[in-house]
């Protein structure tokens, strides 16, 4: 039985839709998430350098599990063209459990 604590949904914000069409794909084919939802229409608005800024952005959503939040933070860092792009785990505190048992099949195991 998948336990929910085992799992995470992680977002990152992307500047454009192709960079975060490429951020969901390298963690899909590397097995990092089971699944990637792409937001398209995000207005972040935030603090940068001591300024208030806001910037038009896509939101991307991965499905994965704690054990592989090291490798997927990773792999978008090396694509990401961000100075500090967005990784923030969610910890689940719970799931449908043939929900959270196909997020299992579908990613790497250690």
């Amino acid at each position: 039985m998948s336990i929910p604590d085992d799992f995470a949904v992680v977002m990152v914000t992307a500047p454009d839709m192709a960079l975060a069409r490429r951020l969901a794909k390298a963690g899909l084919e590397a097995k990092l998430a089971a699944c990637a939802n792409i937001v398209p229409a995000v207005e972040s608005h935030y603090w940068w350098e001591g300024k208030l800024e806001s910037s038009d952005e896509v939101l991307v959503i991965f499905k994965t599990r704690q054990a592989l939040l090291p490798k997927l933070e990773r792999a978008i860092l090396e694509i990401h063209p961000y100075d500090t792009p967005e990784f923030v785990a969610l910890p689940l505190t719970a799931g449908n459990q043939k929900y959270l048992a196909w997020i299992e099949d579908n990613t790497a195991k250690e």
